[in-house]
């Protein structure tokens, strides 16, 4: 597989806490990536501990949204990812979102069953997914589980783990701003350098499009960390609560509208347009 097959997809990918009130811009521009009349849209409350409640609160939007056909996958022990009713409900899917949670749930859940391997099977059929929250953390090969807010990175203070493997070669953070996780992001790529650190605020999302590129919409920002031209850090086993030292880290810091390429990653201006 290269590097485009790696990076690219049918992907809306939400820092969380999207309007759900207001505009909608969001959740109206995923509705708008579906035939309203035909499409159905499935709703997996995997990583969530109230799956009911949260199912019922974003039928309801989707509803109001006018999507005609919706789902809601509740998977609550993986037994249930056996289940070819269950397997039948992701076969059918046009978009499948995941809402937000405990995104070590969503893998431990649903990992190495027949219900993630028909996910991967719609996906590379053109099935459109979209996470909010740890429903976005879950979409890259690696994935962050936790680790300190609002503190100075340190050496080995966070526990990553893999993903669904949807997007490759990136690290996915979410409510970036609002809860200062710029540090183990940073944490993140200095352990894991080949990838592109993705932070993402709330309110706020990117669409990956197939040809490698995503275009960021809602009211926040998006921050990119590139670790490929990292010159030095201190990065150890010894001595993990150590402050994190790390050289040449680039950062983009993208509004709703920009263009960012991940194959070369770099930001595409409007005027490069």
């Amino acid at each position: 597989m290269n590097l485009e097959e790696k990076l690219e997809g049918n992907l809306i990918i939400i820092g969380g806490a999207e309007d759900k009130k207001g505009p909608k811009i969001i959740l109206k521009e995923v509705c708008n990536r579906l035939d309203k009349e035909e499409s159905t849209l499935v709703i997996a409350t995997i990583a969530s501990e109230l799956p009911e409640e949260l199912g019922n609160e974003y039928t309801k939007i989707f509803q109001q949204l006018g999507v005609r056909n919706i789902k809601v996958l509740n998977i609550r022990d993986r037994k249930s990812a056996f289940d070819k009713n269950n397997i039948e409900v992701i076969d059918n899917a046009s978009l499948i979102f995941f809402t937000g949670g405990d995104q070590l749930r969503i893998t431990s859940l649903i990992g190495g069953t027949p219900l993630y391997a028909k996910m991967k099977e719609v996906y590379e059929k053109k099935c459109i997914f979209v996470g909010t929250s740890a429903g976005a953390s879950v979409m890259s090969d690696t994935m962050i589980v936790t680790g300190p807010n609002e503190e100075s990175p340190r050496k080995c203070t966070l526990k990553m783990a893999p993903g669904l493997g949807l997007i490759k070669g990136v690290i996915i953070d979410q409510h970036f701003a609002q809860r200062g996780r710029i540090g183990r992001l940073l944490v993140g790529i200095a352990e894991n350098p080949q990838s592109l650190g993705i932070g993402i605020d709330e309110d706020t999302a990117i669409e990956v499009y197939d040809d490698g590129k995503f275009k960021v919409i809602g009211s926040g920002a998006v921050y990119i960390i590139d670790g490929s031209c990292i010159s030095y850090s201190n990065v150890s086993e010894q001595h993990p609560d150590d402050i994190l030292s790390i050289f040449d880290v680039k950062l983009h810091i993208l509004k709703c509208g920009d263009i960012f390429d991940l194959t070369n990653k770099k930001p595409i201006s409007k005027f490069d347009i």
